[in-house]
């Protein structure tokens, strides 16, 4: 062999000669030049779709076998696949020839990973051909990565809770939760284990110790526990404690806070302020009369740790968007700081809240698709008209059967409720205003027809959250208006013990009454929620609770067929509910709520499908994966 030295690259022009040496060669024979050209050739023509091949497409498509796919889109209900790129929804349906035609006849996974390729790559090209090439020209054809899901399991729209608290749910799971709790005795041995897990609780007695969740309701005996009961563990004794009850309406304090407090006034304006025989503060405080108490505001720091708690467990759970049903002042701030500095993990639709029975819009600002990933929307605000029924604060039109001393209470005068609502409406804001009882709903009623002389209710889409309690006239005018009704399944399953003892059978036949209000609607559209932390938050609960009326032992006052069955939603329309109707509700039913060509690629996946199991494994379903932007944010496809 020669050495490297005298080893030299062939110039242009050189002829016969070889990095051997000098020594001349034999001219190639003419017969092999054919097949030089054709080799040439194809490696020129290699070149250019092997470029193609080299640009990875993100685009990315999901299918079942089992056609469980579902849309909510009325036109195509179930599909086969869809196709992700980008951020959105590219292609639905049999995505090898037309574009809404079902697939069939598919012998396997490979088949219809084949099929989805053809028709993607006419639309990834813009070439009519589509059609798989031979192995190993195939290389050079771009490609769609597939997945597929298990054949029992189901694609849903992103899953939607028109109404929840974010700060607070995340609060009540990193400070003290006492929901669920059967007696008095384990609200207290729960705040002992609390107390003494935390080191920097126990050894400071001046810190607040907050939490949420306590039901007198669920105890042998229903009544109001008092200050007085957190000093007979001496662990609690001169503590500052402060104890939300389960629906928010109502908060129980230590001793040590109506020390804090000093001289409290005689009444309060839409609240209550609960005394024994001989006028003291029991430690119960209802409604406006909670705004008395010196509770200092969340940290920065703290509302991170409740935001990030409670956008994990949503996003657990198939959460892909939520309502933030009174979203105050300090909380849109936070919000907006943190939209603007980095991905908010899911969509967020605030109402503005402010405790103030007078105009207090000047001190909002919209916030449309905001921040980075634009997740953050500001359109809506939130009112209190009333107080809730399981703390006698809802407002009724004749006294409470099982306590005829009280007809509950308006929150705000009917005269200021009515100003404000009209000043918001004139400046374009969706009002949502809650209400519980009759009376408060009557109240809203009119004044949203009084709005609707001069303003397109269409337009502003006004929503009554909770619409619980309901004279049939009014369930009637309710829908005749165009009034969105928002309302939370499970609180229908969690009152029903004890809610004809307050209203009586005749009240009762308006209450809850969600079939109805589909029926009177002019829309048909009914947005489901959970009002979390006041119920769970896994929005599979309020699903079940919509469709059964049972509790999640499978029991209600009226037996197995659920409470007031005739008043049951089929599951496409509890699916709709959490899906497309909180869409529209929330003013984005052009891109959420559905699955279809050009809207937001948010979907989740279950291992169940919850359509057609029954009813018990619904809540045994569990969340595969759950997908935003076309992203996965939890688990996997």
């Amino acid at each position: 062999m020669s050495s490297p030295e005298k080893q030299a690259p062939r110039r242009a022009g050189d002829k016969g000669q070889t990095s051997r040496g000098n020594a001349a060669l034999p001219a190639p024979s003419h017969r092999l030049r054919p097949w030089v050209v054709g080799f040439a050739a194809m490696l020129a023509f290699a070149g250019i779709f092997l470029k193609r091949s080299t640009q990875v497409s993100d685009d990315y498509a999901v299918c079942s076998m089992s056609n469980k796919i579902y849309t909510v889109d009325d036109a195509y209900p179930n599909v086969q696949c869809i196709v992700v790129r980008d951020d959105h929804i590219a292609d639905v349906g049999d995505l090898g020839s037309s574009p809404r035609t079902p697939i069939t006849s598919l012998a396997s996974n490979h088949d219809l990973a084949v099929d989805i390729q053809v028709r993607w790559r006419q639309q990834h090209t813009g070439s009519t051909l589509g059609h798989q090439l031979p192995w190993p020209m195939d290389f050079w054809q771009p490609s769609l990565r597939v997945s597929f899901v298990r054949q029992d399991s189901v694609v849903l729209p992103g899953l939607a809770d028109a109404h929840a608290h974010l700060l607070m749910y995340g609060s009540s799971k990193l400070n003290v939760d006492v929901s669920g709790c059967t007696s008095k005795r384990e609200v207290l041995d729960r705040l002992v284990a609390y107390v003494k897990a935390r080191a920097d609780v126990l050894n400071d007695p001046s810190c607040w110790i907050t939490g949420m969740g306590w039901d007198q309701n669920l105890w042998t005996t229903a009544r109001y526990p008092q200050a007085d009961d957190f000093d007979t563990e001496p662990l609690l004794k001169g503590r500052r404690i402060y104890l939300e009850r389960v629906d928010g309406h109502a908060v129980w304090v230590s001793r040590r806070v109506l020390q804090l407090m000093a001289d409290l006034p005689t009444s309060v304006d839409g609240g209550e302020i609960i005394r024994d025989d001989t006028g003291k503060p029991t430690g119960i405080f209802v409604d406006n009369a909670m705004l008395l108490i010196p509770l200092p505001p969340p940290s920065e720091i703290q509302m991170s740790h409740y935001f990030d708690r409670a956008a994990k467990d949503a996003l657990a759970v198939g959460l892909t968007s939520i309502h933030d049903a009174a979203t105050e002042l300090h909380a849109i701030d936070f919000y907006r700081r943190y939209a603007e500095s980095k991905k908010l993990p899911l969509r967020l639709y605030l109402m503005g809240y402010m405790d103030s029975d007078v105009y207090w819009g000047d001190k909002l600002r919209r916030l449309i698709d905001h921040g980075i990933s634009g997740r953050l929307n500001l359109r809506s605000v939130k009112i209190m008209s009333d107080g809730a029924l399981g703390s006698f604060g809802a407002a009724l039109l004749e006294p409470y059967s099982d306590n005829p001393s009280t007809n509950g209470l308006m929150r705000v005068p009917e005269e200021a409720l009515s100003d404000i609502v009209k000043q918001f409406c004139a400046n374009g804001w969706q009002v949502n205003i809650h209400c519980i009882g009759d009376r408060a709903n009557r109240v809203v009623l009119n004044i949203f027809e009084d709005v609707s002389h001069d303003y397109n209710i269409t337009e502003l889409r006004p929503r009554i959250e909770h619409a619980q309690i309901m004279t049939l006239e009014d369930l009637e005018r309710l829908g005749r208006l165009g009034v969105i009704p928002s309302v939370q399944p499970t609180h229908a399953t969690s009152d029903m013990w004890y809610a004809e003892q307050r209203l009586g059978l005749e009240r009762i036949k308006g209450a809850y009454a969600y079939s109805t209000m589909i029926r009177q609607s002019q829309t048909g559209v009914l947005p489901l929620g959970s009002d979390f932390p006041v119920e769970g938050i896994n929005p599979l609960l309020g699903f079940y609770a919509a469709v059964t009326r049972l509790s999640i032992s499978g029991e209600s006052p009226h037996g197995a067929e659920g409470w007031y069955p005739a008043e049951r939603l089929t599951r496409s329309q509890a699916l709709k509910g959490m899906t497309l109707d909180a869409a529209y509700a929330s003013f984005s039913e052009s891109f959420l709520g559905s699955l279809t060509i050009g809207k937001k690629a948010d979907f989740v996946v279950l291992d169940k499908d919850i359509m057609t199991v029954p009813a018990p494994e619904i809540l045994e379903t569990k969340v595969l994966a759950t997908v935003i932007d076309g992203g996965v944010v939890y688990g996997e496809l």
